[in-house]
């Protein structure tokens, strides 16, 4: 698959809004790989354990592969170590302390001790809390950490294998060009 293409369409599922660390990194190189033994080299083993579940949240595992599955959590390590400034690392990392910290308070344990349902409600709080925010008359200027979250996640899945060539709609020998094709009778976005 293209990159820029894969851009483009992860940048239609997020409304357009991809950050320029986000795409330097995808154009660079950067894809996910699943890969069950994955060390963390910027996130430390809990808080990569905690980005693995958080993206698993956000694309779960169903009949087609889910964000682990396609090497996600990887993904985001490998992007905050090599394409995000030192300042959203930072930010990052403090909106991972501070949602360990909304876990204890609101359920008496860490996020990896809460759960499933707990995590999944914690982290659709602090994503219509974000949202909200975002929405608001004087938004914040950077993104709050769960949507970078949100946004590193579909942009691993969808530049992974798994999630170009079983999600998306993928033809790696394309047939005859119909222009005009209601979305309804090819029943996925292209993947190329």
């Amino acid at each position: 698959m293209d990159r820029r293409q894969a851009i483009q369409r992860a940048a239609m599922v997020l409304g357009y809004t991809v950050s320029a660390p986000a795409i330097f990194g995808v154009l660079n190189g950067c894809q996910a790989k699943p890969d069950l033994a994955f060390k963390p080299v910027f996130l430390t083993d809990e808080q990569a354990a905690i980005i693995a579940e958080v993206a698993e949240i956000i694309i779960p595992k169903t009949d087609t592969p889910g964000a682990k599955d396609a090497g996600v959590p990887g993904f985001i390590d490998l992007m905050l170590k090599d394409c995000y400034s030192q300042e959203d690392q930072q930010r990052f990392v403090q909106g991972l302390e501070s949602m360990q910290a909304e876990a204890k308070s609101s359920y008496g344990s860490d996020f990896l001790s809460c759960k499933p349902e707990q995590q999944q409600e914690l982290v659709f709080k602090l994503h219509a809390a974000a949202i909200a925010e975002r929405k608001s008359e004087n938004p914040p200027k950077d993104k709050p950490f769960v949507l970078m979250a949100k946004e590193l996640t579909i942009l691993g899945f969808f530049t992974s294998e798994p999630g170009a060539t079983q999600v998306l709609r993928y033809e790696p020998v394309p047939g005859k060009y119909e222009g005009c094709v209601p979305l309804s009778s090819v029943g996925k976005t292209w993947a190329t």
